[in-house]
């Protein structure tokens, strides 16, 4: 009786530690999926900023233009 509680005490531990290993892979692969999703989301954030700049530079540039003298525009027909 007592062998056969040996048996299972450690089908059961190899059971476990088969798990902890499994846990542990899956841990490490997910570990990393997350830092390169990390720098990418950091990469985009710092396109987005970029984007952002120049949208506000075109729409400076369009205002600008916008308020120009009417006088000072050259006609079609020249």
């Amino acid at each position: 009786m007592a062998e056969q509680h040996d048996s299972e005490l450690q089908t059961r531990v190899a059971d476990l530690e088969s798990r902890l290993a499994f846990q542990d892979d899956t841990i490490e692969t997910l570990n990393q999926l997350v830092t390169v999703q990390s720098e990418q989301l950091q990469i985009m954030q710092h396109k987005l900023k970029l984007l952002g700049q120049r949208l506000q530079q075109l729409q400076e540039r369009s205002d600008d233009n916008d308020n120009s003298d009417p006088a000072d525009d050259v006609p079609p027909h020249y």
